[in-house]
């Protein structure tokens, strides 16, 4: 294996979540008076921390308002999230890498309960041998995240492989000395992945399971 340690985002690239919670911050955004934003600046901000995101998802909105706007955020996703599914083939394709001994683990925007609520509610209970999330940690893409899980399991960069569906994750990788590969499916429009050093784009998990299994 080149990589002994992979690291995965969660939102848009294991989770079919990008929709979902473009719509709820744009209805968070609506229940407290603030512009609504497009769906393009909707999802630009997945994979941030909440309140870096709601900063850049609703720049024209009072700094105090930002506690309301992400309660309301919370307020809807909440509501929504057992809408979300795992793409297909995501969990044969971790299962298959757990069997033949990586480390996997997580980085994530998503807030230690959120992460936990949707650990506690999916098949994917049990598969990762750590997890991060931006509430526990710094936000993407300051590399803190993976050199926490690196130092936690003695992984060297070299060793280390992060994937993710933003240029959040690819710059968040490049930050912290590791490769990394994208998934053009999930939030991020493949064509910003350029220059952000990917080994790989993968157009599909089937894709992107392919290249673990061979690259990884």
């Amino acid at each position: 294996m080149n990589f002994d340690l992979v690291v995965f985002d969660w939102d848009g690239t294991l989770f079919d979540s990008t929709a979902l919670i473009a719509r709820c911050i744009q209805a968070a955004c609506a229940d407290v008076g603030a512009a609504v934003p497009s769906d393009e600046r909707a999802s630009y901000v997945i994979g941030m921390g909440l309140i870096q995101a709601l900063e850049y998802a609703a720049p024209d909105l009072p700094r105090e308002r930002y506690k309301a706007l992400g309660e309301r955020y919370r307020h809807h996703y909440f509501a929504r999230q057992h809408e979300i599914v795992f793409f297909d083939g995501t969990l044969a394709m971790l299962q298959a890498l757990k069997a033949r001994g990586q480390l996997l683990a997580v980085a994530t925007g998503k807030s230690r309960r959120g992460l936990d609520d949707a650990l506690n509610t999916s098949a994917l209970r049990g598969l990762f041998d750590a997890t991060r999330t931006a509430d526990e940690t710094a936000s993407k893409p300051h590399p803190r995240m993976l050199v926490e899980l690196m130092d936690e399991f003695q992984v060297a960069p070299a060793r280390t492989l992060m994937v993710g569906d933003t240029t959040h994750d690819l710059q968040l990788a490049r930050n912290a000395g590791t490769a990394s590969v994208a998934v053009s499916f999930g939030a991020h429009d493949p064509a910003t992945f350029d220059g952000h050093g990917a080994r790989h784009v993968a157009h599909s998990t089937a894709d992107l399971h392919d290249w673990l299994l061979r690259h990884g």
